[in-house]
């Protein structure tokens, strides 16, 4: 992993403990191999859209646990539903990992540090979400370049896939709001080591 992602885990470590680390990377796994075998995931294009939900990920656990998450969470889908793509496990997990730095960097500058995650702005969450996943078109058109060339059949399957994501970056930040609000109904989780301690409380 990046030294980013390797600097977040190593923070939460020594701020909460590696057992809050490990239980937020468990849930983060178990959700992110929910969102690959449950919601709704369509063939298009040079891939296929799913709603990964990479910026909630990490609103509620942070950038760490939500690097193990969705690194795990992929790992298992493909052992247990896609063997087939475990040859590409390394190509297809940097299509995830890579937009989540670029969040992690992008939510320093547009969220405020007195600002706690339960209060981020639909601005703020849109941002975030197309960070993410303009970031997973750009990964996997990337390597769909890198293996098929420039070709004009290869450019209309990219195209294909970069505008059916377009429908993830409408829907995912009203996914964010929701789970945001019931994240702050729930005030007496706030103490709870289950969840990034910024999602509550804002940076010191």
């Amino acid at each position: 992993m990046s030294p980013i992602i390797n600097g977040e885990i190593t923070g939460t470590v020594k701020q909460d403990g590696i057992a809050p680390l490990a239980v937020r990377s468990v849930i983060a796994a178990i959700l992110v191999f929910s969102f690959f075998q449950v919601l709704p995931h369509y063939p298009v294009g040079v891939s296929e859209v799913h709603f990964i939900l990479g910026a909630t990920l990490f609103l509620i656990f942070g950038a760490g646990a939500a690097a193990i998450g969705l690194a795990m969470g992929l790992l298992v889908q493909g052992l247990l539903f896609a063997p087939t793509d475990l040859p590409q496990y390394g190509m297809n997990v940097t299509s995830l990992l890579v937009p989540l730095l670029l969040v992690d960097t992008l939510a320093r500058r547009v969220i405020p540090e007195k600002t706690a995650y339960k209060d981020v702005k639909y601005k703020q969450a849109l941002a975030l979400s197309t960070a993410y996943q303009g970031g997973v078109i750009a990964w996997v058109a990337f390597w769909a370049f890198y293996g098929n060339g420039f070709g004009a059949e290869n450019l209309a399957q990219v195209g294909s896939f970069g505008a059916a994501y377009a429908l993830v970056i409408i829907v995912e930040p009203l996914l964010d709001m929701a789970i945001l609000a019931t994240a702050k109904s729930l005030h007496q989780l706030k103490d709870s080591k289950v969840f990034n301690a910024r999602l509550y409380r804002a940076a010191a």
